[in-house]
């Protein structure tokens, strides 16, 4: 079970600190406890476990509290569907249908949006407050902490049983529900250790991005070592910056946007950051140059991992080693996913479901014990994601001689302009790469002369200039005329989720609002 990192070091380091966030703190063994009775509570009040239908959903930002009752759900083998507080009550209300949430654990904090949802999603049996109930008769955290004080709830779930079912990005669409096994995680959180276990005896996991994403599989990965969370108390660069000197973080996940940010930063040279051993990254791709500017500022820290929540996180990792690269020496890895890890197979496969050989690019299919066994009552996404036998990750990759895999693009970000087939992350590389560009994004927008029309869309540093003309220059420089974008826009912010993820499909959306006049 996905537990059992957990619970082996409530055993073995019960007064070690688990986490803390805000004025709240709980050691190992206090969040075992109350984990075993937040299960009971849930149990007793037939809201989850044997017998019970439907799913717990968990509404709330990062909170100490939160992060226990996840545990608390997973043990009673009740599927847990972490919920984005940043969605829109429609849209959070259309995912909580799709993944059948019967019972919704909600936050003091948003409990302001539970009518709404109530209202737009009317098969939610119950609704559970943290310190005060949040309907008549609801019941509470803190309720059942009292409770069921001591009590444990030991349901053993087989490895084929579903842990979470979470929403995917949504960036190019509607979320869908995956599936999530205990076998995958435990996969994923095996996989992870073996690349970024401490050296240190006292690590400690500073939680910047939601606990609903990468950054909450990383607190059940690294419970294997006994790693303090701490959960971040605010999200600007220099903040960040600030924790993770005052915490002496040794661990963190970051989305590569959040780290430009903090390299723009004056204090990135100056924090004592001597205690940090390792950044995740991913969820994006990163540019080559504001990695080599990290390596040059911090020493070999960086562990990027490969994945998408079909497959968690782990399919290929370009380790801390790996970004070693000796002056003078090609720093094409850089550029790259890392090498597959293991976790599962790893091939490429072209349109008829040929598998390709190194050198030619293809899409990135994936099978074995690290991939999801589906998406949530959606026959049509499981037939169409299992072609031939493999799941598609709908990236197109290619692996060179060494074994280092290459993400081209998105498939579906993929532009046809002029005729000529345009990946656009080829040419973000060249634009990130600008010293007054902090993160950017190409797209295709509809043209009539073109086809697609190559549109660049640029968020610059603070206080920064640059123009059209040097951004395409650049590129022509680079890349020749027909991949260089034919525009280039300059935007105070880009569109993101919530873990930093670029939204394409937002971008595309505006631009051609614009172009059709809706939009002045």
């Amino acid at each position: 079970m996905i537990t059992d990192r957990f619970d082996r070091s409530a055993e073995t380091a019960p007064e070690r600190l688990f986490v803390k966030g805000g004025e709240a703190a709980f050691t190992y063994g206090e969040a075992a406890g109350m984990s075993h009775a937040i299960a009971a509570g849930l149990v007793a009040e037939g809201l989850a476990g044997p017998g019970t239908t439907g799913h717990v959903g968990l509404l709330a930002p990062n909170d100490p509290l939160a992060l226990i009752a996840l545990i608390g759900v997973v043990r009673t083998g009740t599927p847990y569907v972490p919920l984005a507080a940043t969605d829109a009550d429609p849209a959070l209300a259309g995912f909580m249908d799709t993944a059948d949430v019967e019972v919704l654990i909600c936050h003091p904090a948003l409990a302001d949006r539970v009518e709404a949802l109530r209202r737009l999603h009317p098969r939610l049996r119950a609704v559970v407050g943290f310190d005060a109930p949040l309907e008549p008769g609801g019941a509470t955290l803190a309720g059942w902490l009292a409770d069921h004080a001591g009590a444990r709830h030991d349901h053993r779930a087989a490895p084929d049983d579903v842990a979470l079912i979470k929403a995917s990005g949504g960036t190019t669409g509607a979320p869908k529900a995956i599936l999530q096994t205990h076998r995958a995680l435990e996969t994923a959180y095996r996989t992870l250790n073996r690349y970024a276990a401490p050296q240190t005896d006292d690590p400690v996991h500073l939680v910047v991005a939601p606990l609903t994403h990468a950054a909450g599989a990383s607190t059940l990965a690294f419970a294997e070592f006994a790693a303090t969370n701490v959960l971040a108390g605010a999200r600007a660069p220099e903040a960040i910056l600030a924790q993770m000197e005052e915490a002496r973080v040794s661990h963190i996940f970051l989305p590569p946007t959040v780290i430009y940010r903090l390299l723009a930063q004056p204090e990135a040279a100056t924090r004592d950051l001597s205690a940090l051993e390792c950044i995740v990254y991913g969820a994006a791709p990163m540019s080559a140059d504001k990695l080599a500017e990290g390596l040059r500022l911090w020493g070999p820290v960086f562990l990027q991992a490969y994945g998408q929540s079909e497959a968690p996180g782990l399919v290929s990792v370009l380790s801390r080693r790996d970004h070693l690269i000796a002056p003078g020496a090609d720093d094409a890895p850089l550029r790259s996913a890392g090498r597959p890890t293991g976790a599962c197979e790893v091939a490429l496969m072209d349109d008829a479901g040929n598998i390709l050989p190194d050198g030619e690019a293809g899409e990135i299919v994936l099978k074995g014990d690290l991939v999801t066994p589906g998406y949530y009552k959606n026959d049509e996404a499981n037939e169409e994601a299992h072609r031939f036998g493999w799941h598609h990750t709908g990236d197109i990759g290619r692996f060179d001689r060494d074994g280092f895999l290459y993400i081209v693009d998105r498939k579906k970000d993929m532009i046809i302009s002029g005729g000529f087939n345009i990946y656009p992350s080829e040419i973000e590389q060249v634009i990130w790469s600008h010293g007054a560009v902090q993160d950017c994004a190409v797209v295709g927008v509809a043209d009539e002369d073109w086809g697609e029309l190559v549109t660049a869309v640029v968020e610059l540093k603070p206080g920064a200039t640059a123009d059209e003309a040097e951004i395409i220059a650049l590129c022509r420089a680079r890349l020749g005329p027909v991949k260089s974008p034919k525009r280039v826009l300059f935007w105070e912010a880009l569109p993101r989720s919530p873990v930093g993820k670029v939204l394409k499909k937002d971008i595309r959306a505006r631009l051609n609002r614009e172009e059709s006049g809706e939009e002045t």
